[in-house]
């Protein structure tokens, strides 16, 4: 009897052991984009910190010039502040949209959700 338990303890940490290979798989995978996350950013955010500062400044720089003109301003504030200032493993990985500057006009991260695609005149009144 204390031979059959032996081979069946072996068993089990056996089964336990191969179990534990793709996890450590897993880790590497995310490690590695973890790290070259990192090493992307030491590059990506201080040129983006420089452009969205020389861009604050030219903005100012076109409300001056233009006589208080704020839609001038906004577009070059939009356009060199907007976007995104971290890289993150989606980014790289390619599923999720990267952004270095931002769209006058619209949002530069992300597309509003479509909740009705139906002409207005044709929507039901109360929003559903």
């Amino acid at each position: 009897m204390k031979g059959w338990r032996g081979v069946a303890a072996t068993a089990a940490v056996v089964v336990t052991l191969m179990g534990a290979r793709p996890a450590q798989a897993a880790f590497l995978e995310d490690a590695g984009w973890g790290t070259l996350t990192a090493l992307t950013n030491v590059v990506y955010m201080p040129a983006k910190i420089i452009y969205a500062t020389i861009g604050g400044l030219t903005g100012g720089l076109a409300y001056g010039l233009t006589a208080g003109d704020y839609q001038t301003a906004e577009t070059v504030w939009v356009t060199t502040m907007g976007g995104n200032y971290v890289v993150t493993p989606g980014m790289l990985r390619g599923e999720e949209s990267l952004s270095f500057a931002g769209t006058p006009g619209g949002n530069s991260t992300s597309s509003p959700a479509v909740t009705d695609a139906r002409p207005l005149d044709e929507q039901p009144l109360g929003g559903s």
